[in-house]
């Protein structure tokens, strides 16, 4: 989800000299040696510069907390300033809209005569700031050093203050990165604060949500008071806005303090501090670093330089950053119907940036965390039988209904053919099929499919522009045409699904209507094109500046066709046809000359925004699949120099993120990209091959999934000289094709790609591309 991205693109000499900015100072350090902790490899401020959006605070694994400095960016955190407004309790990582922020803290010293965030706020420099996984400090300019960490459950505080009689936290409730709703808090006893916070809003309206919070600090404060706008009461323990709490530091200037969070209620909150809480900072501290280390080293790379591997690790590092644990520790959560269930037998998760996810991350977490990825579909098919219907784009317990289609079939259907839902299978697949058929009743918050009756009488959802929206989010018909590409790949996905469960006629109907994708090409322009409301092609006839496509133009989402690319080379007019247009669209003659400079110059600071553009945007989801069309066309040498040269926008530096990350979806891209398998079919069981950037790449996986339990991944004096594939083996036979399904994976242990300086003659076969689906 991308709509600050034209914010980015219109910075061109910005992001070209940042490029090469240095990265903070811890994490600029050599890179450790293979078999060194790989949490040293890990720099957290990649992305905190020129809106990757990223955080650089402490969260473990999938935590429910992200403990992380705010410092007046919309998402939290920017590289670029310099003060510092508290540590909040939550953040995604990489989203466009400002969301979470919730109770920023931050200690102070002196009289507290101030209640707004942006007044109080402490300086700070980079000089004296660090993060790795699960750990962040700071010496603020007034003398305070602030030290955090986390488990999943609670956000673990350490100030170092002055010498005084005065050093305070503050508590603020009613500032955070949402619209507040309502906000309490109250001073439980000598040590504990208690508070809830409920708030609305993401990239527009949605139903309001609440947070509480239960703070304990490690020793009794001296004096306590509360505020309600800019009035303090010293002495109060109960209050609306906020509350702040003094020590004497005089002797002993350490203060610590632990916050657990809850998205059910107060006791909630209770429940997750005596879970989690009560241990020292150190001893918490340790144990976040071993879980990032034990999550980490699922995959070991050899070869590739410092810079390469830092940058790996960071991309791997966020895959993991989310979805979020929503359920607290006795099981209960919060579900889409408002009301409190428990989880049994599996962990509730929440925060599904569908849209995005679905292609990279969600696969990535499919192979290396199929344990966590079985428990966030079971999650996601609990919201459609709680809340009745399949989410679209979830923020903790309420839908935002933000992008456009129906990203979560992929989503659920990849689950499916990865083997993680056993004795869900039929669940989910009632929920699809209500999902891809209907419509959400007029008085739900849920959009879902909203297009679904025209697609179904015209095999389209018309363009039709500021159309009626009576529900918050974006509406299918504003993007009509991207909307379309999005149902056709949907229901291949969801027929496949059909046909392995014993549904013949369901599996036809939605195979027919996977070849929807047809009914948008206009043949007097060659691509494809928005229809209105009358069934006539609109907009401009330049797909460059074409209407109705979501963050994207024709030009760019022509290559979303992945469950039958030979159908999409046909209409195009051939393989030469369609080899010239993907080599015209990547600016393939000028990146054979300069592959980083191209995808700087060229890619993503092009004379064009999301709305009149006809070049690759490796910045944005719609773009992610299509260097690997070309695995479809007989030249998978390209696929290689496309992604080769994409990859070189992932930097160990805070401005190097490629556009937001989105939960994980670009770091995802960078990773299986790295790796060299590459999931071209999002939905299905389909792996693309390039060629890798490591001599050695060793995946240890979860046997219960993966009877090998590893797979290793060579390519011996791989370079950006010698990058054309010769050819493969697997298990040392000779492999011609350019995919793998996963249930070859199930069975592979080694996969050897022999490289060269020149293209060859491997994967050109008319056999050697993933079939069609439809």
């Amino acid at each position: 989800m991308r709509w600050i991205r034209r914010l980015r693109l219109c910075t061109a000499s910005a992001l070209v000299a940042s490029a090469v900015l240095a990265a903070p100072a811890t994490a600029a350090r050599a890179a450790e040696p293979p078999d060194g902790h790989l949490t040293d490899l890990v720099n957290p401020f990649i992305g905190t510069q020129n809106e990757g959006n990223t955080y650089p605070g402490a969260a473990v694994p999938f935590g429910m907390v992200q403990l992380s400095p705010d410092t007046g960016h919309n998402t939290g955190y920017d590289y670029a300033h310099d003060h510092i407004r508290g540590f909040s309790l939550v953040h995604l990582s990489g989203v466009g809209c400002g969301i979470g922020g919730d109770l920023p803290v931050l200690p102070t010293t002196g009289d507290v005569t101030q209640t707004d965030y942006a007044k109080y706020a402490a300086g700070f420099g980079h000089d004296d700031e660090e993060a790795s996984p699960g750990y962040y400090r700071v010496g603020l300019k007034s003398g305070i050093e602030a030290e955090l960490t986390a488990t999943a459950r609670t956000g673990v505080q350490r100030y170092t203050f002055p010498a005084t009689d005065k050093a305070n936290v503050l508590l603020n409730a009613a500032q955070s990165l949402h619209r507040k709703v309502a906000t309490r808090v109250e001073i439980v006893d000598d040590r504990t604060v208690r508070t809830a916070i409920t708030g609305r809003g993401f990239c527009g309206d949605t139903r309001p949500y609440t947070v509480y919070t239960l703070t304990r600090f490690d020793r009794p404060f001296t004096a306590h008071g509360t505020w309600q706008g800019g009035t303090v009461t010293d002495g109060a323990r109960t209050g609306t806005d906020g509350a702040y709490v003094r020590f004497d530091t005089t002797k002993d200037r350490t203060v610590e303090a632990t916050t657990a969070l809850s998205y059910v209620d107060a006791h909630g909150a209770e429940v997750n501090l005596r879970a989690e809480g009560g241990r020292p900072f150190d001893r918490v501290r340790r144990a976040a670093r071993q879980a990032w280390e034990r999550r980490l080293e699922t995959v070991r790379v050899r070869g590739g330089d410092d810079g390469l591997r830092r940058t790996f690790y960071s991309s791997l590092y966020r895959s993991f950053l989310a979805p979020n644990v929503g359920s607290d520790a006795d099981g209960r959560y919060t579900g889409w119907d408002q009301k409190t269930h428990r989880a049994r037998g599996f962990t509730y998760y929440q925060n599904w940036s569908l849209w995005d996810t679905y292609r990279t991350q969600s696969q990535l977490l499919s192979l290396l965390a199929p344990r966590e990825a079985r428990d966030m579909a079971v999650s996601v098919i609990k919201i459609d039988e709680e809340g009745g219907w399949l989410p679209k784009w979830g923020y903790g317990t309420v839908e935002t209904n933000i992008m456009t289609g129906d990203p979560v079939t992929p989503f659920l259907t990849n689950a499916y053919q990865q083997g993680l839902l056993k004795g869900w299978e039929e669940r989910a697949y009632r929920a699809l099929k209500k999902n891809a058929d209907g419509v959400p009743p007029a008085d739900s918050p849920y959009v879902g499919r909203e297009g679904t009756p025209d697609y179904l009488a015209r095999g389209f959802v018309p363009y039709i522009k500021n159309r009626p929206h009576t529900k918050p989010g974006d509406s299918d018909y504003d993007h009509g045409a991207s909307a379309t590409l999005e149902y056709a790949l949907s229901d291949a996905m969801l027929a496949r699904m059909a046909r392995d469960l014993g549904h013949p006629d369901d599996a036809r109907r939605y195979t027919e209507r996977a070849r929807s994708y047809r009914t948008l090409f206009d043949p007097s322009t060659g691509f494809f094109r928005a229809r209105d409301a009358s069934g006539a092609f609109t907009g401009p006839a330049d797909p460059a500046q074409s209407v109705g496509f979501h963050e994207g133009t024709s030009w760019q989402y022509q290559w979303l066709v992945p469950q039958d690319l030979p159908g999409l080379v046909d209409l195009i007019g051939g393989k030469q046809a369609t080899n010239d247009r993907l080599d015209a669209f990547f600016a393939y003659d000028r990146l054979l000359k300069d592959p980083a400079k191209t995808a700087r110059e060229v890619w993503v600071n092009g004379p064009y925004d999301y709305y009149n553009a006809d070049k690759y945007n490796p910045q944005n989801e719609p773009d992610l699949i299509a260097p690997y069309t070309y695995l479809s066309t007989g030249q998978p040498w390209k696929t290689t120099d496309v992604v080769h040269a994409a990859l070189t926008l992932f930097t160990d530096a805070p401005t190097g993120m490629t556009g937001n990350d989105d939960l994980g979806t670009m770091s995802a891209w960078m990773v299986l990209s790295s790796i060299g398998i590459f999931p071209v079919q999002p939905g299905y069981a389909t792996w693309g091959l390039s060629t890798p950037v490591f001599d050695r790449v060793d995946l240890r996986l979860d046997r219960r999934y993966f009877p090998g339990g590893r797979l290793t991944v060579t390519a011996p004096g791989t370079s950006a000289t010698d990058r054309y594939v010769q050819g493969v083996r697997a298990d040392g036979v000779t492999y011609d094709r350019t995919y793998l399904t996963t249930d070859a994976l199930r069975s592979l242990h080694t996969l050897r790609f022999t490289v060269g300086p020149r293209p060859s003659a491997w994967g050109t076969a008319p056999d050697a591309a993933p079939p069609a689906l439809t």
